[in-house]
């Protein structure tokens, strides 16, 4: 009996100190962990970088202050870890919820001397207004704060290329990776998924509504969701961002029409079924019309993904449940 308690003794102090070393192994693990992504960004810096106006800019250290002028640089940033570097965001910024935290720096024309007052080491200008805001950008330049200009996005490829940027500029080209990864990932999954479409859709996609309707074209990141989804595109016969006339539109006979304006336009859904000339569409008729988070389609960042989920589920709820 009590070589059978002493057995039992044993066993319990064993596994208390198995499970000791075990939290203790933890510990270190999280520790080393945190140490070998400390050396990894230091390791990284000095570095050189092609931004998106071909230019080449330095990074001499670490940021450890970050302003970004565009809510898509932003967003990259936060997936990639950043969001407590980040010190100035644009008035337009609303993802994720932490950039209500964050100071305001303004919109399309940014404000220079608030920039300027929170002493960034890194500000994230993009390439679609760089050369609107030219001066502005060498003001923060002659201050000696270093502006790095984010690529356009205009395709899949592109927007992997713009979080790989960040990631170099702030040495975090490791997370980019997995980031960038995770996307294809999910973006060959849906495209996988897409091959049970036996009979494509044709969808109209309404990015502004009456008097003036514009739609998505090709060379747009909706009309490469779409067809990355098997859907047709009504409007894939033209460049960018068109302008329609009402009777234009309604000639096209789409099965499906999603609006991506509702967070500015009360009831845009019913507005769209209560149009007198749309009464014949297909879509009206079927009651085929939905709405869709303007910024995971339009947005060029880490979400743009769940935009594709989000139009294959009311487009074919049968495959995509």
């Amino acid at each position: 009996m009590k070589q059978l308690r002493y057995y039992t003794w044993l066993l319990v102090l064993m596994l208390t100190f198995g499970l000791l070393a075990a939290c203790g192994n933890q510990e270190t693990d999280k520790s080393t962990h945190s140490s070998n992504a400390k050396q990894e960004a230091t390791a990284a810096f000095p570095v050189t970088v092609k931004d998106g106006l071909g230019e080449e800019v330095t990074i001499q250290s670490e940021p450890k202050k970050i302003v970004s002028l565009i809510p898509s640089n932003t967003e990259i940033a936060y997936e990639l870890g950043l969001g407590e570097k980040m010190v100035g965001v644009s008035d337009f910024d609303n993802y994720p919820e932490d950039v209500k935290n964050k100071e305001k720096i303004g919109g399309m024309e940014f404000n220079v001397e608030k920039i300027i007052s929170l002493k960034p080491d890194l500000v994230l200008a993009h390439a679609s207004s760089a050369h609107n805001s030219r001066d502005g950008l060498q003001q923060l330049k002659d201050a000696g704060i270093t502006v790095l200009v984010v690529n356009d996005a205009k395709t899949f490829d592109d927007v992997y290329h713009s979080i790989q940027l960040i990631g170099q500029a702030t040495g975090t080209t490791k997370k980019a990776d997995q980031i960038v990864n995770q996307m294809k990932s999910k973006l060959e999954a849906i495209k996988e998924k897409a091959k049970n479409v036996k009979n494509p859709v044709k969808v109209w996609v309404e990015v502004q509504p009456a008097p003036q309707i514009y739609t998505a074209g090709k060379g747009t990141f909706i009309n490469d969701m779409l067809q990355a989804i098997s859907a047709e595109n009504v409007a894939g016969d033209q460049e960018g961002w068109p302008m329609f006339t009402e009777e234009k539109a309604v000639a096209l006979n789409p099965d499906v029409i999603v609006v991506t304006y509702g967070d500015y336009v009360k009831d845009a859904v019913k507005q769209v079924m209560a149009r007198p000339a749309w009464k014949d569409v297909s879509a009206v008729k079927n009651q085929r019309v939905y709405e869709v988070n303007s910024d995971l389609v339009t947005r060029s960042g880490p979400r743009l993904v769940e935009g594709v989920e989000e139009l294959a589920k009311v487009i074919y709820p049968e495959i995509f449940k």
